[in-house]
């Protein structure tokens, strides 16, 4: 049996619904805060890829030593890079901090031994996955936790513990690469990506900027949705204003931009995590709190939520 993988992946996507639901025959998921990574396992080489097939296998050495020791000499893991806060709650904010160690938080296995797992049932490759990581001392690495039988209940635990949501998926479905309806997501708390598109100029003791502009995509159109001020220690700001540079350009990319004085206008290539409070009715973010840069995720993909999420 040859130690290569003859495939590599582009992850499974889940839908976002508005509301938790209940069906038959599906599974109820933590949903994680993090970086999604598609492990290989390829005898002894271990190589980590983002959604976007970004080798990621230098940024988190730990977890590719895990997956190395895992008894199995051909294996093809799927799931999400986090750290956790003392409460056990994922944050996306510690891991782009380093500030907590990185788990891996599995949930699907697509090849094992010589196997191409991606037809089977998702039943199958749960029972193939526990077996794999099995129950370690090393918790570097865990399977996925499952929240409750019944959707509904499995919302309100995520509610009662602070999860970023629930993932729902159909027990029968194969793996299918990119966005599906086999698997849905229901949010607890509002947190999504959007594109930096401008600056403001800082006031008081702030350095380098004030706030960032953000927009998401509707369609072909970039959307202004408003400004972040919020979520920046002084090494942020300082990061940021560096990054800003090659992005400089004299009209605004959105189509709605905002009528302010001392705006720096930006190409949009950088995308940003914003946790916030709600939408105000003219699609402005409400008490938006700035948590990191995504480099996985490209800002054509950022869209309004609700919208092809």
């Amino acid at each position: 049996m040859t130690d290569r993988v003859p495939f590599r992946v582009q992850p499974m996507l889940a839908t976002l619904v508005r509301e938790p639901f209940h069906r038959p025959g599906w599974v109820y998921e933590e949903k994680y805060d993090g970086y999604r990574i598609v492990a290989y396992k390829e005898g002894d080489r271990v190589t980590l890829f983002s959604r976007n097939a970004k080798d990621r296998t230098a940024t988190f050495p730990a977890v590719a030593e895990t997956v190395a020791s895992l008894a199995a000499r051909t294996l093809v893991l799927d799931g999400e890079v986090v750290s956790f806060d003392r409460r056990n709650v994922s944050r996306f904010q510690l891991l782009q901090n380093l500030s907590s160690p990185p788990k891996y938080a599995v949930f699907d296995c697509l090849y094992l031994d010589g196997r191409d797992l991606r037809k089977a049932l998702l039943s199958e490759r749960r029972a193939q996955l526990e077996r794999v990581i099995g129950k370690r001392k090393d918790a570097t690495i865990l399977v996925s936790a499952r929240l409750a039988e019944n959707g509904l209940k499995a919302y309100q635990i995520a509610k009662r513990k602070g999860f970023e949501g629930v993932l729902a998926k159909d027990e029968s479905a194969p793996y299918i690469q990119g966005r599906s309806g086999k698997w849905l997501k229901f949010k607890v708390h509002q947190e999504d990506e959007f594109v930096i598109v401008g600056y403001t100029a800082p006031a008081g003791s702030r350095q380098h900027f004030g706030a960032l502009l953000l927009g998401a995509y509707a369609g072909a159109k970039l959307q202004y949705v408003g400004k972040v001020g919020t979520g920046f220690s002084q090494e942020a700001l300082a990061s940021l204003f560096r990054k800003f540079k090659p992005y400089i350009r004299a009209k605004p990319a959105v189509l709605n931009p905002p009528r302010e004085k001392d705006v720096t206008y930006l190409a949009p290539r950088l995308v940003a995590q914003i946790s916030y409070g709600e939408w105000t009715n003219d699609q402005k973010l409400r008490q938006p709190v700035f948590l990191g840069l995504r480099d996985d995720k490209k800002p054509e993909e950022v869209t309004l939520p609700g919208l092809d999420r």
